[in-house]
């Protein structure tokens, strides 16, 4: 009976008046199954100072999100239909300041069909959208743009990409791993799995490196963030497949390659570890310091021809994207003569020549100490990207 007592149901708006107290409400929550809840909430202070911190900080977070680099994507029915998106949305783009990147790149993923003939722009700017997408729509190359055509009657599922070296940084995993959720319990099981294999095989502690615990620029020793990294890659596999997300089909660079392995079931993840620690360890001792290499941001045609002695390409990381390798003189004087023509280089975080000529020299080495690697059947598709070619037998990961 409501209409007994001081205790009333508020079904509409009602005045709160000020009385001079900060105001404050007590919810309750009555669960079905007996569970009782309640919790007094309490005004905000009104203090000045406080309300201009937190529009300052909303600015800066808002400028933030509007210049962190963004992925849209597009699709269509056929390249005429794809540069017509690209079109209607840098126009759309242009019209519309008030929109972020980001909300338009997350309806752009979520709420349009997934057609066969695909484009993507990465833009840190709405500047840099509204050329790259100019540029898609006009099938002119960008080092932004990306395009193909997917198979879209299969469902194999998403596919996970490994980087190779010079993606870390220092203090990655470490939410994770500190963290009280069931993930990070997730994610502090591969770690243990990894440095339980790493114990006989290094010198250094996993949990402290990834902690940012210890000397500074450990992260900068090839034989300890290529094992750091590959334990980071594999802790997030098994995280994402917590949350329902698995992979489809695995594909890596460089060192990202024995992650993509290891997550396809090709190889164990005791090998895998003794791969790369192997690895890391002959490239420390054998060339680091020999060399380096350099991101360019042309197509491979147009960067052969500027290649000086002791430089090569190393890898062609897609169309408007080469990566070069070699001695670090030569690469300093094509850098000098990239940047004076005002193309984009930017160089790896690494000091050796990681897929050049002077890794032939330590192949030997690594064959015999890599002997004893078994590799089985991928249980999730592998393409390999040394090979050029989808891995699906036993034993394809044993040769040179």
């Amino acid at each position: 009976d409501w209409s007994a007592g001081a205790v009333s149901l508020v079904t509409e708006p009602v005045v709160w008046p000020e009385t001079g107290r900060p105001r404050r409400a007590g919810v309750s929550s009555f669960g079905v199954s007996g569970t009782n809840a309640h919790v007094i909430i309490e005004q905000a202070p009104a203090d000045p100072a406080d309300v201009a911190a937190a529009t300052a900080t909303a600015t800066a977070t808002a400028t933030a999100i509007e210049d962190a680099r963004v992925p849209l994507v597009l699709s269509a029915a056929s390249p005429t239909a794809l540069g017509d998106q690209a079109r209607r949305l840098e126009r759309f783009l242009a019209d519309r300041p008030e929109i972020t990147l980001p909300e338009v790149g997350r309806a752009l993923a979520q709420g349009r069909a997934r057609l066969s003939h695909r484009g993507a722009v990465v833009a840190g700017s709405r500047d840099d959208a509204l050329t790259a997408l100019r540029a898609l729509s006009d099938g002119l190359p960008d080092p932004a743009v990306l395009s193909g055509i997917a198979d879209v009657g299969g469902t194999a599922g998403p596919v996970f990409v490994f980087p190779g070296q010079g993606a870390q940084w220092v203090g990655m995993g470490a939410g994770l791993l500190g963290g009280s959720s069931w993930l990070s319990e997730v994610f502090r099981g591969v770690v243990e799995e990894v440095s339980g294999v790493l114990a006989g095989l290094v010198d250094w502690s996993l949990v402290d490196v990834l902690r940012g615990v210890g000397s500074d620029g450990v992260l900068e020793r090839v034989e300890v963030v290529q094992p750091a990294s590959f334990a980071v890659g594999l802790g997030l596999v098994r995280v994402w497949g917590e949350l329902g997300v698995v992979p489809g089909a695995v594909l890596g660079h460089s060192q990202g390659e024995v992650v993509a392995a290891c997550v396809a079931g090709a190889l164990g993840v005791g090998d895998a570890v003794r791969v790369v620690v192997g690895r890391s360890r002959v490239v420390a001792e054998r060339l680091s310091g020999r060399g380096g290499m350099v991101s360019v941001f042309l197509p491979v045609d147009e960067v052969v021809g500027l290649l000086p002695v002791g430089v090569e390409v190393a890898a062609v990381n897609g169309p408007g994207v080469t990566v070069v390798s070699g001695e670090r003189a030569g690469l300093v004087e094509l850098v000098g003569v990239l940047e004076g023509r005002g193309v984009r280089v930017r160089w790896v975080a690494v000091d050796y020549a990681s897929h050049s000529s002077q890794v032939d020299g330590v192949a030997g080495e690594l064959r015999e100490l890599l002997a004893g690697v078994r590799s089985v059947v991928p249980r999730v598709p592998f393409f390999s990207t040394v090979e050029g070619r989808w891995v699906s037998g036993a034993g394809e990961l044993e040769g040179d």
